[in-house]
């Protein structure tokens, strides 16, 4: 499902954001309950590295055959070669999107996007595009200083930095969190579409994530696909979340 939206009756039209429901489950039964649950109101779904490792891309070919599109999560870092061969295996079954992280490199991504590119010309699916992610939502300054060595962590500055080895390395966005986007979008403005993850409906807890945001204000920061988890799929009716997520988008809570 897609939401065009503006702010304002006569704004103009904002480019179409796409809400991705993640399928963070551990098997392929678990999957197909939520898929058949959400029905028509969602067309893109989340495979990350708990699915990935239980089914394997068998997952990925089934969501495409049940036509919905497919983000595969799997955050990869590694050697250029490596990483470009994982990305050729993941298109090639149909993914649309693919995740590494930012922090390996512009070589690294630009092997990534290679790879893609490589795999999707073997898929009736089309091109894959490669997503760096940038810092985890998972982590505030605090967890960020611990891992890095650091003692002041200014995250937006890190973020567009990682952002840049992106664009460098030839990518088609990044993933960040919403507080950053607006930073990304004045540095790099339409050249990197950004996934925003830690999306949480109005009044909904935060769980294990640090930096959240409801639907419409990653929107208005310049998402152009949201991340979906438990706000939807742990919801006691996930098709009412999804109707909460259009109101949220369309500005109407």
């Amino acid at each position: 499902m897609t939401f065009v939206y503006s702010s304002t009756a006569e704004a103009t039209v904002q480019p179409a954001v796409t809400p991705i429901v993640a399928l963070d489950v551990p098997d392929r039964r678990a999957a197909q309950a939520i898929v058949a649950r959400l029905g028509g109101s969602c067309g893109f779904y989340k495979v990350g590295l708990e699915l990935f490792a239980a089914e394997g891309p068998e997952i990925v070919s089934w969501l495409r055959d049940a036509g919905k599109s497919v983000f595969v999560d799997l955050k990869l870092h590694d050697i250029p070669n490596t990483v470009r061969g994982a990305a050729r295996s993941v298109a090639r079954h149909g993914a649309s999107l693919l995740t590494v992280h930012a922090s390996g490199g512009s070589a690294m991504i630009r092997a990534a996007v290679e790879g893609a590119e490589e795999g999707a010309a073997t898929a009736a699916a089309g091109g894959c595009g490669i997503l760096g992610v940038t810092i985890l939502t998972s982590m505030d300054s605090a967890g960020i200083g611990e891992a890095w060595g650091r003692e002041q962590v200014d995250v937006t500055r890190d973020v567009v930095r990682l952002a840049g080895l992106v664009a460098t390395g030839g990518g088609a966005g990044i993933v960040c969190s919403g507080h950053e986007a607006a930073a990304v979008r004045s540095t790099f403005s339409e050249s990197l579409g950004l996934l925003i993850p830690g999306i949480r409906l109005p009044g909904s807890d935060a769980h294990d994530q640090r930096r959240v945001m409801t639907p419409r204000a990653a929107a208005d920061a310049g998402a152009r696909w949201l991340i979906l988890g438990r706000a939807v799929t742990g919801a006691a009716d996930p098709m009412a979340a999804m109707e909460q997520v259009a109101a949220s988008l369309a500005g109407a809570v």
